[in-house]
């Protein structure tokens, strides 16, 4: 490896998000409007083998991680034929699934013998009711189907990315919170994110994070702050409730960015690079597969215009934005 995917501001980025569909089987009121949605058609997506190419080339400049996204990921048909092929690869060692869970209980075992190695699952409410009502539609049954499925397997870690809206889902941060009394594992509560937003809608649900610590203070759970993982230097700060089996993290991309040490790229389904999720900033890979050279000097071309910040907390404020912040769905994007 000669060189690695150095941006200007000294970031290394060895971690890799690739959406593999724009399409998903939930309407999320956070993520998708209810109807009206405009889906790439089929033959301008990213081909399984263009995604493994792209993922070869960028292995030899010291890519290690990938995480497959969507939309909802298990929509495209044969996914462990993806897994199975990217694992492959020399230099990858860790391949990671982001997924509504909803597919998964059936897929879990093949899924982990093509070399899935971990699983997060957007679960934004523990209620039936309600999360029919934020999914606009999803059985919460599978969900946890899913979940019980991903032990079986042992996929490790297992993390729940809870997104918290106010007077929505915020009366239950503490029964998320018991969960990682018992089980191993983690669960995430993100703050809601302007992404792909055309107005100020979104800050009505807006609630800052430090609202969990505050519901562990008051129910007297002592909370230790935890070492980032040595998987990586991720979004999530994360804590334990003295003596749980599990953890928790709190990912604040608003009030608390992370930027100064991000680490990721994104490829879309429909194949540009956004080397930041919330800027408009991309850059299409299609016409350089084939080329390794001109595909990494692409990805080059996309750090160097890498901002230092995403400045989301200007767009809480109302404040002026250096760049022009994107307008796709976080469908669209993969997260």
């Amino acid at each position: 490896m000669s060189q690695v995917l150095k941006d200007r501001f000294g970031r290394i980025h060895d971690y890799l998000r690739i959406s593999v569909t724009d399409r998903c089987n939930l309407r999320c009121v956070y993520c998708m409007p209810e109807e009206g949605v405009e889906f790439e058609p089929e033959e301008k997506l990213l081909t399984f083998e263009e995604i493994a190419e792209v993922v070869r080339v960028l292995a030899g400049y010291g890519v290690r991680k990938l995480r497959l996204t969507g939309g909802e990921p298990l929509v495209r048909k044969n996914l462990d034929q993806l897994v199975r092929m990217l694992s492959a690869i020399d230099g990858i060692e860790d391949i990671a699934l982001t997924t509504n869970a909803i597919h998964f209980a059936s897929r879990a075992e093949k899924l982990r013998e093509a070399g899935l190695t971990r699983i997060n699952v957007s679960l934004d409410s523990l209620r039936a009711d309600r999360f029919s009502l934020i999914t606009r539609g999803g059985d919460l049954s599978r969900v946890l189907a899913s979940l019980e499925a991903a032990y079986r397997v042992g996929l490790d870690p297992i993390k729940l990315n809870v997104v918290l809206m106010k007077g929505l889902n915020d009366d239950e941060i503490e029964d998320f919170l018991k969960l990682t009394l018992e089980r191993s594992l983690n669960v995430r509560f993100i703050e809601y994110m302007p992404i792909g937003h055309d107005d100020d809608g979104w800050k009505t649900k807006y609630i800052p994070l430090n609202t969990v610590l505050e519901r562990c203070e008051q129910r007297g759970w002592p909370v230790e702050t935890l070492e980032r993982s040595v998987r990586g230097n991720g979004p999530s700060q994360d804590f334990r409730i003295a003596g749980a089996a599990g953890t928790f993290g709190l990912i604040h991309p608003v009030s608390d960015h992370f930027c100064e040490t991000c680490n990721r790229l994104r490829l879309t389904a429909d194949g540009n690079i956004k080397p930041c999720l919330y800027w408009s900033d991309e850059f299409n890979v299609r016409r350089y597969i084939g080329n390794d050279q001109a595909l990494a000097e692409l990805f080059f071309r996309a750090l160097d215009v890498k901002p230092e910040s995403h400045e989301m907390a200007k767009a809480l404020l109302s404040e002026q934005q250096s760049h022009t912040p994107t307008v796709r769905r976080m469908s669209q994007i993969g997260g």
